[in-house]
């Protein structure tokens, strides 16, 4: 009968663990996807605005190179993802190439050898054929895409701890304790009495002891999403940046349209003449541009309610782990309301007088009633303190506009968020040598998003789908290996 009842006991207590969690996790999930939806909605939009705005603002040199300005996006989709993919390096080619393609289009006559292009290139940032719209666009977007992915992540990062933590067995020492907790009372005779208070916690506290030690890790890994909620707000917050990553392209087209005579003329300084292709097209007349016609940006109400929903919602499951016993035994195990002579202490009816022990393993070595080894921690919950350790690190780089993912990820180490420490030549050889396959992996991906779910999820976002719109290693005149980055 005890076995029987102590089997019962573990069920029912593992049963109502699942619910507490259930009820945190269906918070957190409901939570990421406003928040994802939301992003990328933005970035939706902001691709939608563009491909409406283009065409009869900038012509063939838009039309042309629709399927660069498509792939950028795409990349920018994985990468929010969580995809291995250094954001500035990303942007600095997708720059290089368009003004590759964008100067052959306005030089269409000359010849213009590879060999013409890397001079092009190795001059183009002192040059700033694109003005400060790639610089403007880089700082911003390193800081706005990598705090919106660390906070999505952190939301499925604390969503699957809890999943995880609530499927740790019980263990058979605290099967028997709430047996004795629940049932005891039964065989004694005295069924109306109900645990007393301190009773109850002591045993779900030697019970759920190491539960209690994720609260520290649990507390930082909130405090931080809460805190990175700050930078989704202004104009180098997520909100404007995502959803206006069409208004730097537009500035940066018509830079170069505008300095286009200046441009020439100081790289055939610099490069020389190029030889004229006797079968090259005539020289075209100067488009006269066409009117940029953008949509108004809507209002930023939707972020605000989501974020003033989950600030309240992150503070309030601050103490989810060590509330855990007082809850459930108030919710689950029919705690009496009072220590007094009417309470049920273990033993019989009657007062509680042993303390209650605090929270955590090592606060149990004196646990009245469930035996605790504190010398041997859950290896599955210390798995999952250490997961919300380098989920809190990841937040708190991001916070400062770091990209710590990457830095995590990089072999040479180089690599962050912000760009700096990258010297130009190092950042250089990297994005020639860097080849397509090695983006698309989602080595910090949502957790349930699988890298096939990721590419997935990248490729039906597009407004215009493409079959190939993820192999950049197909784009023409990629830059050369001694080519610097642009800042």
């Amino acid at each position: 009968m005890e076995e029987n009842l102590a089997n019962r006991s573990r069920a029912e207590l593992e049963t109502a663990l699942l619910d507490s969690g259930r009820a945190l996790q269906a918070t957190l999930a409901a939570q990421l996807r406003g928040f994802d939806d939301h992003f990328q909605r933005l970035l939706n939009d902001s691709e939608r605005a563009l491909q409406e705005a283009f065409p009869g603002a900038f012509g063939e040199l838009y039309v042309q190179n629709a399927k660069a300005f498509r792939d950028l996006y795409a990349e920018l989709r994985l990468y929010y993802r969580g995809a291995n993919l250094h954001l500035e390096e990303t942007l600095a080619e997708f720059w290089a190439r368009l003004l590759e393609r964008l100067f052959r289009q306005l030089h269409a006559q000359p010849l213009l050898p590879d060999d013409y292009l890397d001079c092009l290139g190795k001059r183009a940032e002192p040059l700033r054929p694109f003005g400060e719209a790639p610089r403007e666009l880089r700082l911003r977007a390193t800081r706005a895409f990598v705090a919106a992915r660390a906070f999505v992540q952190g939301l499925g990062v604390a969503s699957d701890v809890v999943r995880k933590v609530a499927q740790v067995p019980l263990s058979p020492e605290c099967s028997r304790a709430v047996m004795k907790l629940v049932y005891c009372t039964h065989c004694l005779g005295v069924p109306g009495a109900r645990p007393c208070p301190d009773y109850c916690r002591n045993v779900l506290k030697g019970c759920l002891a190491n539960q209690a030690d994720l609260d520290a890790e649990w507390r930082n890994l909130l405090d931080s999403m809460v805190l990175i909620t700050d930078k989704f707000w202004g104009p180098t917050g997520a909100e404007s940046v995502i959803g206006g990553v069409h208004l730097w392209l537009a500035e940066a087209i018509s830079a170069l349209q505008d300095n286009s005579d200046t441009l020439t003329a100081k790289v055939i300084q610099g490069c020389g003449n190029p030889k004229v292709n006797p079968q090259g097209p005539e020289p075209e007349e100067k488009r006269r541009r066409g009117k940029l016609v953008l949509p108004e940006k809507p209002p930023a109400g939707t972020l605000q309610k989501l974020v003033s929903e989950a600030k309240a919602q992150l503070r309030d499951a601050q103490d989810f782990w060590i509330s855990l016993p007082g809850t459930l035994c108030s919710e689950k195990l029919a705690m009496s309301a009072a220590s007094d002579d009417r309470c049920w202490n273990g033993v019989a009816k009657g007062r509680y007088l042993p303390e209650v022990m605090g929270d955590g393993l090592a606060n149990q070595i004196n646990n009245p009633e469930v035996e605790v080894d504190i010398t041997k921690p859950d290896m599955t919950i210390r798995q999952q303190i250490m997961q919300l350790k380098i989920t809190t690190n990841r937040l708190r780089g991001a916070y400062n506009g770091n990209d710590v993912d990457f830095q995590d990820a990089s072999d040479d180490g180089s690599g962050s968020g912000s760009g700096e420490g990258c010297p130009d030549d190092e950042c250089g050889r990297r994005v020639g040598r860097k080849s397509s396959s090695s983006r698309t992996p989602l080595s910090h991906a949502l957790p349930g998003l699988s890298e096939r779910e990721g590419q997935k999820a990248s490729a039906t976002g597009h407004l215009q789908p493409c079959t190939h719109l993820l192999l950049l290693s197909g784009l023409p005149l990629v830059l050369s290996a001694a080519r610097p980055r642009w800042r």
